[in-house]
């Protein structure tokens, strides 16, 4: 399984709003200049975050976005399911209505473990523990780079 750049930069922009949104709302461009973001891609990434519930919008002068729930009730799968769908390697049908094969098809027990252990993966990080790892790694990055966010 591969993400595409919805799921990796979406992901940044969640972590980022959870670490800067705590006393006041973040604006687009300013979570796309520390993540280093184009500020009409994040737009669209924040708009799938939005009607999924994770994120809210705020207007006005001091307006923004905010995170929708607490850091520790997000997960990392609910963050891509928002933004990538289905997480599943491959679309192996759970029925033999739907595969002619399925009968007999050794490999769907593989697709489903495969599945099965991705969605666990994903469910059990919470933005929450990503936010705290992200504190213990500023300890090692340089003072000149203060306030940028290294991302993969």
């Amino acid at each position: 399984m591969r993400l595409s750049t919805k799921g990796r930069y979406g992901l940044r922009a969640v972590v980022d709003l959870a670490i800067y949104s705590k006393d006041e709302a973040v604006s687009i461009s300013s979570i796309a200049a520390r993540e280093d973001l184009s500020e009409s891609y994040l737009e669209q990434l924040i708009a799938k975050l939005k009607k999924a519930g994770l994120v809210n919008s705020i207007r006005g002068t001091n307006g923004g976005y905010i995170l929708a729930k607490k850091p520790k009730e997000i997960s990392v799968g609910d963050i891509l399911r928002a933004l990538e769908g289905d997480l599943a390697v491959v679309e192996c049908p759970n029925s033999d209505s739907e595969c002619a094969n399925f009968d007999s098809c050794v490999t769907k027990y593989v697709w489903k473990r495969i599945n099965d252990s991705i969605n666990t993966a994903v469910d059990s990080m919470t933005l929450d523990e990503i936010v705290e790892n992200s504190h213990k790694l500023e300890k090692y990055i340089p003072s000149e780079n203060e306030g940028k966010t290294y991302n993969c």
